[in-house]
Order: structure tokens, then sequence, then C-alpha cells
């Protein structure tokens, strides 16, 4: 009895049982569905007395043809309308071989040169910035040497016209509009004829090296406006005084001609650019206080991209340059060289840079010689510039000479500098002053070999990677004060 079933079963597939399928709605065949390939008058005899009944199952439901198996048959379903233009081959008229369902009457999906986001190329690209990066490809001849600077990468830069803080006519713009989170400053370093003295002076909208502006960077809150400084540095025997403090839009007059943050301020007169400083040094608060005159003989046209999207521009203004000292407090008088140039960007320093180094250095004919020595994160190649300014303003290409490393400072800021080599072999490269050491910058006089002399160099070296850390972070607002 326990064998019953098996037998009943077995008795069953002997007789062949087959399930009786009902035949397609007749819908389908109004829609020109058509179940089975080959002419509508042909058909084929089963291959067993299942096959049939499983066949007209299958034109119950549809399968990918990644699934199909070896006796499923395809499906064709004449397409009309707008469905026929999206695929060749397909549609009444593809018989004939052209028409609408033709592949090749597709118009392009977007357009060439839109304004939407899916346009070629890159948006941040478009207007001045775009038209500079295009002069300087086109300029041809890189000032530098050539498309690559020996042992170090590119060289770029050339007369493009104004940018950042410039009229086109190479004078100081102080109104020259920021985006949030971008960065524009202009910058004065000036060494006495004797030697014995020194300054910088910058004067930020958007204080890139600023914790407080990177932390509202941060947060999506980065008003450059907000984030004004003048920063002053004095290195003079017995008179070192170093001052920066932040001030926000309240404190802040910036025009055409002038730009004031708090009670110090830029003027630009004719030829000549007049500092009034007023500033309390930090962290011994000592009063700097007294004028600054920069005469020019010749203004400077030249800009150059600092990374490889050109979110970072470079130009001297002034290259060669006079200056006076006239200050009450501490009380120095003295007058030398010194030189002026603009430098903006349109993201924190930190995003394309790890490290550069930059240094100028007065020539014998009365010309300034600048190396711009760029490193670049996310492994792209170094970018190097090298220039020779003339009084009159005009740029000739500097040949770019090796690099060579220099002794560490006291946080460990690793310093390089270009030097050319002697007739006996050697580069003439030597530290001779650290005015600044601080844990993520270095501003030294050096002594180098550019265009065939032994010159002294005012030389700076920036860690990008050190300056973005958090412990600095933390460290900054000690020597760096704010008032909003």
């Amino acid at each position: 009895p326990a064998r019953a079933p098996q037998r009943l079963l077995r008795r069953r597939l002997r007789q062949r049982v087959r399930r009786h399928l009902p035949p397609p709605p007749a819908a389908a065949a109004r829609h020109g569905l058509r179940l089975r390939s080959g002419p509508a008058g042909r058909r084929r005899r089963p291959r067993h007395p299942g096959a049939a009944a499983r066949a007209r199952e299958r034109a119950g439901r549809w399968r990918h043809p990644q699934f199909r198996g070896p006796g499923d048959r395809g499906m064709s379903i004449p397409l009309h309308g707008a469905a026929a233009r999206l695929r060749p081959g397909a549609g009444p008229d593809s018989a004939r071989g052209g028409g609408p369902a033709h592949a090749g009457g597709l118009p392009p999906p977007l357009p060439g040169h839109g304004r939407g986001p899916l346009r070629p190329g890159d948006a941040r690209l478009d207007g001045p910035v775009q038209a500079l990066t295009q002069r300087v490809e086109a300029a041809g001849a890189v000032l530098g040497g050539g498309q690559r600077a020996p042992g170090a990468g590119r060289a770029d830069g050339g007369d493009v016209g104004p940018a950042g803080g410039r009229h086109p006519d190479g004078r100081p713009r102080f109104d020259a509009p920021v985006a949030p989170g971008a960065y524009l400053w202009w910058y004065v370093d000036a060494v006495s004829d004797d030697g014995r003295h020194a300054l910088t002076l910058i004067a930020f909208v958007g204080s890139v090296f600023s914790p407080y502006y990177r932390r509202a960077w941060r947060r999506g809150r980065a008003d450059a406006e907000q984030h004004c400084a003048i920063n002053v540095a004095l290195y003079s025997p017995g008179a070192g005084r170093w001052a920066m403090t932040e001030r926000g839009r309240r404190h802040v007059d910036r025009g055409a001609a002038h730009f004031a943050v708090g009670p110090s301020a830029l003027h630009w007169h004719d030829d000549r650019l007049d500092i009034t400083l007023d500033e309390i040094a930090n962290p011994l608060p000592r009063r700097i206080r007294g004028t600054v005159r920069v005469h020019t003989t010749g203004l400077c046209r030249y800009v150059a991209a600092l990374d490889d999207d050109g979110r970072h521009r470079w130009g001297p203004i002034a290259p060669c340059a006079r200056v006076e000292v006239a200050l009450d407090r501490p009380a120095l008088r003295w007058s030398g060289h010194a030189y002026l140039d603009s430098n903006e960007g349109d993201e924190p320093v930190t995003e394309p840079f790890t490290t550069w180094d930059w240094m100028r250095a007065p020539l014998a004919d009365g010309s300034t010689a600048v190396v711009y020595d760029v490193r670049q994160s996310a492994g792209r190649a170094d970018r190097v510039i090298g220039a020779r300014f003339r009084p009159d303003g005009s740029a000739e290409p500097l040949p770019l000479p090796a690099r060579h490393t220099l002794t560490r400072t006291s946080w460990g800021i690793h310093r390089a500098v270009r030097a050319e080599p002697t007739l006996v072999g050697s580069a003439p490269v030597a530290v001779l002053r650290t005015l600044e050491d601080t844990p993520f910058y270095a501003r030294s006089l050096v002594r180098t070999r550019l265009a065939g002399e032994t010159v002294e160099a005012m030389h700076e070296t920036l860690s990008a990677t050190r300056f973005g850390t958090r412990w600095v972070q933390a460290l900054l607002p000690w020597r760096m004060p704010r008032r909003a």
C-alpha cells in the first residue's frame, strides 16, 4: 500500500498528461504583438506533445534576453512615434533603411555650449580666469626657460593684463571683489641699503592665514570682508615688531585707491603707495606707528597661475621699487630697495599646495629676479616660475637652475632655494638671517646665485600642509587677535 502513490504517478506520466492553457488575448493581436518568429502563416510542429503548451505559457510572460533559455523565442513589438525614433532599426520605417527610425537623426542629448552644469570644460574657468589661462598658453615663450623647468615641473606666466587687485595699467585696485572663501592680498617687502633693516607688510581681504577665516570657511560662512587684516613685521636691531589684528567688516573701508583696516591704511597716489600704520604688536603689546612710502618706477602687468587649475594667481605690481620708512614708534628712519605684488585665490591655500618657496633678489642692473617654486598636492607636478623684471615693468625669462636644500628652521620647516652653479661646480647657497620662524612659515635672507650673479634674496617658505593641522590652528589665535 505504501507504494501505491508512486505507481499512480508513474501511470499518469506514462499517459503524458498535458496542461491546456487558454490562447493569448485578442488584444495582443490588435496591438501588433507577434509571439513567434517567422512568417505568420508558417506553423512549426511541436517536437513533443508538451512543447506547444510550454510555448503558449512563455507567450504570457516577458524575459530579459540575458535570462532566455535555448527554447525561448523573442517578442517583436512594432514601435511608433517618438519610441520608434529612439532606436535604430525599429518601427515601420526600419525596413526601408531610413526615415525617422535611423539613429543618425538623433539630436545631441546636451547642448555643446550652454550655461547648464553639464557643459564641457570647467565652470570655474569661465570669464577672466579662462581668458587669463588661454593667454598664458598662447604666449608660447614661458618665463623660466621652457614649458618644463629643469628638474621641477612647469613654469608659466606672461604679460596677460589685470588680475586680482590691479587695474589694467598695473595700478593697485583696492576695491576688487573677493568671493566667499577666497582671498586677495597686497604684499610689500623692503631691505635697507646697508642691510641692517628690513620689513614686510601684507594687507589681506579674506585673511587666508587666519584661524578664524578658516573656521568660517569650514562652516560655510566665509565672508572675506569679515576677515581683513594688515600684517606688519619689522626686522631691525633692538626694534623688532610683529603685528596682525584681524578685523570685521565694520572696521574696513575699501575704495579703488585706498584700503583701511582699523587705524591703518594704504593709499595710492599717482606712482606711489603711502602706508600709514597704527598697530599693536603681539605677543608683547608695543606700538607700531608711522608711515612707509613705496616709490615705483614702472608698473608691471605680468600674471601667472600658481596651480594647474588656475585658482591661485600671482602678479608683481612694482618689482623694482624704492622705500622710505619713517616710524615714530619704534623710532626708525631708513631707505632701501622694495618690492610690491599681489596674490589672489578662489579657495584656501591648503587645497592645491603642500609647500612653496618664493624669493626675490635685486640684480646689479636694477632689475629684480623672482622665483616661485610651488609643490602641488595630489601627485601633481611642481610649478616653477622664474622671471626677471626690469625697472620699466617689462619681464623676460629667467633660466631656472636646480633646487638646493637649505637648513631647516627650529620648527622643522624644510627650506629650498634655486641656485646656479659657480665655475667650480658648487652653488653658493646659505641662510644669512632667519627673519621669521613659525610653525608653518619661514622668512629669511639668503645668499644664492641667479642670472650669473651672487645675490642676497628675500626668501619665504610656506608649508600649507602644516598650516592645516589642528595644533597649528590652535596656536594661531595667540599671535593673531580678532576685533569683529
